[in-house]
């Protein structure tokens, strides 16, 4: 969406995604207790609240903490509601029960919070390794004495991958206009300021990324972004250490025609 008082491109509040986990986190409590409602004689009450973590649980490692803690309240509500005496009302009169259900909130709570932290790590792992693996090709491409146009197009494709880029193509020679850049930092300067790319994404223009060897501008990658997108500052830093590489390639190159 498009804020017209500063020209920015601004992300949506909630992916997909975790509307449909914010759906989960309020209807699955609900089915799952209705569902072992024929069995509350034969099950403790805190058996059934551990049951119900479970569910807090899922649904907070699908989705983000809004809906856990949305999932640990619902888990309380319909565990009042349908296993507490008198069944079928918000009225609790065993003693028991208000701590079962003030521990179910808790307990859900904390437990979505360590569901939520551990599919990040998760995800952060598996990232990492993706870049990793991406500069390790284009270092055994480069290894193996591959011309520069064929290094070139492969750091062009990895960094379109990893940025969600629309497009991306390499110009030759010193760099000129005034487009907004992604420095060697990761950090994205327009004019004389930083973008701040965590906030507003990518700037809805075409980017430059400069390419250095051998300490000179050996050319530049220019970057079409996709509308919408933010790539992590980590996806950043691979980026510009592609085109590092790529820096090498051109600069040994061109050291290479002139001696």
């Amino acid at each position: 969406m498009l804020d017209s008082t500063k020209g920015v491109m601004r992300m949506p509040l909630f992916s997909i995604r975790d509307v449909i986990a914010v759906g989960a986190a309020v209807l699955g409590p609900l089915i799952v207790a209705a569902v072992i409602v024929p069995f509350r004689g034969a099950i403790t009450n805190t058996n059934l609240a551990l049951v119900l973590v479970v569910v807090v649980v899922a649904v907070a490692a699908m989705g983000n903490r809004f809906a856990g803690a949305v999932a640990a309240l619902s888990s309380a509500v319909w565990f009042a509601f349908l296993y507490t005496q008198p069944y079928e009302q918000f009225t609790i009169f065993k003693g028991v029960d208000l701590e079962t259900t003030v521990l179910l909130i808790i307990v859900g709570l904390v437990t979505s919070q360590l569901a939520i932290k551990a599919r990040r790590v998760k995800v952060l792992a598996v990232t990492d390794a993706d870049y990793l693996t991406r500069v390790h090709d284009v270092t055994a491409l480069v290894q193996s004495a591959a011309p520069p146009t064929v290094v070139i197009d492969q750091v062009q494709n990895h960094i379109t991958e990893i940025l969600f880029l629309h497009g991306c193509r390499f110009e030759s020679g010193p760099a000129s206009g005034n487009l907004p850049r992604l420095e060697q930092d990761g950090t994205i300067m327009m004019s004389h300021w930083h973008w701040d790319v965590e906030r507003y994404g990518f700037p809805e223009r075409e980017i430059e990324l400069r390419v250095f060897g051998d300490g000179s501008c050996q050319g530049r990658f220019l970057l079409a972004p996709t509308p919408g997108t933010s790539p992590s500052r980590q996806a950043r830093l691979t980026a510009v250490t592609l085109a590092g590489q790529a820096g090498q390639v051109l600069a040994a190159a061109s050291a290479h025609q002139t001696g």
